[in-house]
């Protein structure tokens, strides 16, 4: 069964983000069905380890019918089948009316010397809406500097599903650009929706 092409927009940066496009963009478009799309984002994360490399795609669509979905693809090696390629693809629908945080925060080189609508160099965007939390555990200090005693250790939950971090120097100003306008508009969705 052939499903909703995706706008021009949306479907030029998933094949601009060169990371299986054709899984991604169909996989989106089963998703989102006949729903128009708002706004977008399409983020690519490469991490390294001593020995491997993974590639992660994230797409987020503000569509109709006041919802945010959600496609994250891993690039996945099987270890069983010498190496073959193999990725994993999650993806949610999630109510505007369920996002319980939606925090941006923006970072910029040489505060010092700002200037008004000098745009950011670097955004993150933290997404609540299921209850998942990353815990950080630090030890629990005394205020004594000659107690030897363990005193355990304190907790912090913080809340998040999702964590994007798009920075100018790795990602180029217009992916910071893109991300930014994406965060305001999905923002401002949540907020109308909310009142």
């Amino acid at each position: 069964m052939p499903y909703p092409v995706l706008p021009t927009d949306l479907a030029q940066d998933i094949q601009r983000a060169g990371f299986y496009p054709q899984l991604v963009a169909n996989v989106m478009g089963q998703q989102l069905g006949e729903r128009e799309i708002l706004s977008h984002y399409v983020h690519v994360e490469t991490h390294f380890g001593y020995d491997d490399l993974h590639r992660h795609i994230t797409v987020l669509v503000l569509a109709q019918g006041n919802v945010l979905a959600a496609l994250h693809l891993n690039d996945l090696e099987d270890e069983l089948d010498e190496g073959a390629a193999r990725a994993s693809v999650a993806t949610e629908i999630i109510p505007l009316s369920k996002i319980g945080s939606c925090v941006v925060t923006t970072g910029y080189d040489h505060p010092q010397e700002y200037q008004p609508g000098q745009p950011p160099s670097e955004v993150t965007l933290v997404l609540s809406w299921a209850g998942g939390a990353r815990l950080e555990f630090v030890p629990n200090l005394c205020d004594d500097p000659d107690c030897d005693a363990d005193h355990g250790y304190m907790g912090t939950r913080v809340a998040e599903d999702l964590v994007l971090r798009i920075a100018g120097k790795a990602d180029g100003q217009q992916a910071v650009d893109k991300a930014l306008a994406f965060s305001r508009r999905l923002r401002d969705a949540i907020l109308d929706n909310a009142s």
